[in-house]
């Protein structure tokens, strides 16, 4: 007889509203910006080149990292 227990289906928990979601990263990414541009700009001065990545695609970045970090709580 097969233990069906071993691999049943699994509670992920509830999902957040996309709203919700974008209430947290609206904020967070607005705060992250600044620092983004900064970090950019030097690093511009010290390697005297452009990075791989822009400052908006880095805040956001940041802001995807932070956010869910604010669900799990």
């Amino acid at each position: 007889m097969a233990d069906f227990s071993v691999n049943s289906p699994r509670y992920r928990g509830a999902r957040h509203g996309r709203v919700e979601h974008l209430l947290y990263f609206a904020p967070v990414y607005l705060l992250a910006l600044p620092f983004a541009l900064a970090a950019h700009g030097w690093s511009i001065l010290r390697h005297a080149r452009q990075p791989a990545v822009g400052p908006f695609a880095r805040a956001k970045a940041e802001a995807d990292q932070i956010v869910p970090m604010i669900f799990r709580g």
